[in-house]
């Protein structure tokens, strides 16, 4: 049974959706303890990968025979890339990220996207969602899965128990209205949400919470 709960240097959790496999793994230790997700087509066994976070050779061991074919940064803080030259190295795959984090990126990006844009791989297809804050080109991923409900991959754009550090009222105030409006208010709750660190959550088991996270201001 899939619960979204991984620890560093453990196994990957493997989820068994009707067209994709979700995998996922703590990398970088206890200090760090990023996410990294390699999403697999079923039909056609090409993968992507979420956040080249660190030790590269983990990440390759989940990839297995692949074909690994695009890697998508969520955005530009380094805790995110970290193995990304190595993995690009290794694969060839196509790198992507948000044109507004791309250049703060040390690996070039082939492919910069942008709210509304789509990302594909085998039959598998994933919107691009901005949410401006965290940084100035952080981007979740949607998979509205045909045959359920939706899984949303956030990077630290939301976490169980709040949005991502923001440093300032500003971008709190920014992070915090697209998370609302083109999350919460476009999404049912049964959406599945996969952080950049950390467990996983739905985004009804965060609704109720919304209020009180404006009010603290983080």
């Amino acid at each position: 049974m899939y619960s979204g709960h991984v620890s560093p240097g453990g196994p990957p959790a493997v989820r068994e959706l009707a067209e994709l496999i979700v995998n996922k793994v703590s990398v970088g230790g206890s200090g760090w303890d990023n996410n990294a997700y390699v999403l697999r087509c079923r039909d056609t066994g090409e993968e992507l990968l979420i956040d080249a976070a660190d030790e590269p050779e983990r990440i390759l061991t989940t990839c297995g025979e692949g074909p690994l074919v695009r890697i998508v940064t969520t955005h530009r803080h380094r805790d995110h890339w970290r193995a990304l030259a190595e993995v690009v190295e290794r694969t060839e795959a196509i790198t992507v990220a948000h044109a507004d984090d791309a250049p703060a990126i040390s690996v070039p990006t082939a492919e910069e996207v942008r709210d509304g844009d789509r990302v594909r791989f085998g039959r598998i297809e994933l919107e691009v969602i901005h949410l401006v804050g965290h940084t100035p080109g952080s981007i979740a991923l949607l998979y509205d899965d045909p045959t359920g409900s939706p899984h949303l991959w956030t990077g630290d754009s939301l976490f169980p128990g709040g949005v991502g550090k923001t440093t300032s009222p500003e971008n709190f105030a920014s992070l915090i209205g697209d998370v609302e409006r083109k999350l919460f208010g476009r999404l049912p709750d049964e959406t599945w949400v996969y952080p950049g660190h950390g467990d996983d959550t739905t985004l009804g088991h965060e609704r109720p919470h919304l209020a009180e996270w404006r009010s603290r201001g983080w």
